[in-house]
């Protein structure tokens, strides 16, 4: 049976990127699956020009700064309450000062022009970081020539997840420093990268945790925190029910004390990374029955990199990309495949993405895959070109409003990635696809778009009901609300 050429170029282009934009299904129609591999082998594949973005350390302290000037200023507001409140006790006989007072307030109160109140304010500090961060994410995978780097720097982002809620200055700053230089070098550098990042010992609480037998733990009474070890098994690298115990996660805890960081208040190193020895837990630990002698950082560093190599590592990562990239229940041959090629590698990503482009169990022509939020988002800003037209603060509202805030994830396990976590919220998806078609229509031709966008995915139905509907704007929301579109 002969292959449907640009059938395929479509399926690669909505599978493994954020779908296509103007004339790529045909352009890779020849060859998609080459398509894919060139992606990966492209010079710089995965990196981004940061510009003028602070690093983590530099956004760590940037931000300490400013919430001591915030609080500074608040004291001042406080003091200055207190003063007038003061004087105005001082002068409550005096009846005629204290109508002059009041009358004075209300003229400040008058004075204020009414537009002012009306003009949207740029958000501050923490906001800021942020939102320039989310910028240039959003701007790379809107931009990107095929995607499918871009989605696996999105996969391994959610595997290795940390929350702006809890460290807002880091968390675009960490997607850049830590997962982007190893998204296809080896999984055993990544892991060390994103393990003994700051914005992760802040996020899973490893900057305050102590050996009990430590130096510090012994002088401030204080003791373990086991949120980082277990999360590195049972999220990170093995997976659920792959045989580790209770002991191993709290041998492995006392093998990471002392990773910590230095104070964001400190004004010239605050918010890098510092093995701190006091806080080590002296001794030999045993970890998956392993003994690790007690080497400092390096008693660390050994536990993770035979945690990378771990057989149950393997086959935790093949079946996530596997769920990720192909079916909830992806079929069990391309799970094997791609474990094989982990081992076989020695972890290398860009062989095992080179397995999941190329393996027939990944080009199924059934697409059971939801898109989840922020992957449809950008697939929408791709498709109509129109990233210029809405702003990235209104971008990233939409990702929130449809449950998929930007780098705050729920929980450590990050964003789920099943069709049963989203299909309730495609009728909030609708309300956005309204919105952002009323702010696009003007000069777009969904028809045209129907084309780029869809090719010879799009159904007989779809390409009628767009064709007869009332409005330009109608068509480009029921386009992006289309079944074809809405997955991969």
């Amino acid at each position: 049976m002969a292959i449907d050429r640009k059938m395929e170029a479509a399926v690669a282009l909505h599978r493994f990127g954020f779908g296509p934009v103007r004339d790529q299904i045909v352009t890779i129609a020849d060859d998609p699956r080459g398509a894919l591999i060139a992606d990966l082998e492209r010079p710089g594949a995965g990196s981004v020009s940061a510009g003028n973005l602070p690093s983590s350390t530099e956004a760590a302290r940037a931000l300490n700064e400013f919430q001591a000037e915030q609080q500074a200023k608040r004291r001042l507001e406080d003091r200055a309450k207190k003063e007038a409140e003061a004087k105005t006790a001082a002068m409550a006989g005096d009846e005629m000062a204290s109508m002059q007072a009041s009358a004075a307030a209300a003229a400040e109160q008058n004075s204020q022009p009414p537009q002012q109140a009306q003009q949207p304010q740029q958000p501050q500090l923490p906001g800021q970081l942020v939102q320039n961060e989310a910028k240039l994410r959003f701007d790379t995978a809107v931009g990107a020539d095929i995607g499918f780097v871009e989605r696996l720097v999105w996969f391994w982002s959610n595997h290795f997840c940390i929350s702006a809620d809890k460290i807002t200055s880091m968390a675009g700053a960490y997607e850049r420093e830590a997962i982007r230089p190893h998204v296809l070098g080896r999984f055993a550098d990544l892991l060390q990268a994103v393990e003994s990042h700051p914005a992760m010992l802040f996020y899973l609480d490893n900057v305050e945790s102590m050996g009990p037998n430590s130096i510090a733990g012994i002088n401030r009474d204080r003791g373990l925190n086991e949120n980082l070890a277990r999360e590195i098994l049972e999220l990170h690298t093995l997976g659920v029910r792959s045989g580790y115990s209770q002991a191993d996660v709290t041998s492995f805890a006392k093998v990471i004390t002392g990773w910590t960081w230095i104070s964001p208040a400190e004004p010239t190193h605050g918010g890098e990374f510092i093995f701190y020895k006091r806080f080590h837990e002296p001794g030999e630990q045993t970890v998956l029955g392993k003994r690790y002698p007690d080497t400092g950082m390096a008693q660390g560093r050994a536990v993770l990199a035979d945690l990378a190599r771990h057989p149950a590592t393997a086959q935790h990562i093949a079946q996530k990309l596997a769920r990720h990239f192909v079916a909830d229940e992806p079929p069990p041959a391309l799970v094997a495949k791609l474990e094989r090629s982990f081992r076989d590698s020695d972890g290398d990503l860009k062989e095992v993405s080179k397995t999941l482009a190329t393996a027939d169990e990944s080009w199924t022509p059934q697409r059971q895959k939801l898109k989840p939020p922020a992957e449809w988002v950008v697939g929408v800003l791709r498709l109509t070109g129109a990233q210029s037209a809405i702003p990235v603060g209104r971008v990233m509202g939409a990702q929130a409003q449809l449950g998929e805030p930007l780098w705050r994830p729920p929980a450590p396990n990050g964003y789920p990635d099943t069709e049963a976590a989203w299909i309730d919220g495609l009728g909030r998806r609708l309300d956005t696809a309204i919105e952002f078609a009323g702010r696009l229509a003007t000069g777009i031709d969904p028809l045209a778009l129907l084309d780029s966008g869809l090719g010879p995915l799009a159904s007989a139905d779809t390409r009628d009901t767009i064709a007869r509907a009332e409005s330009r704007t109608q068509a480009l929301a029921l386009l992006m609300m289309a079944p074809e579109y809405l997955r991969r």
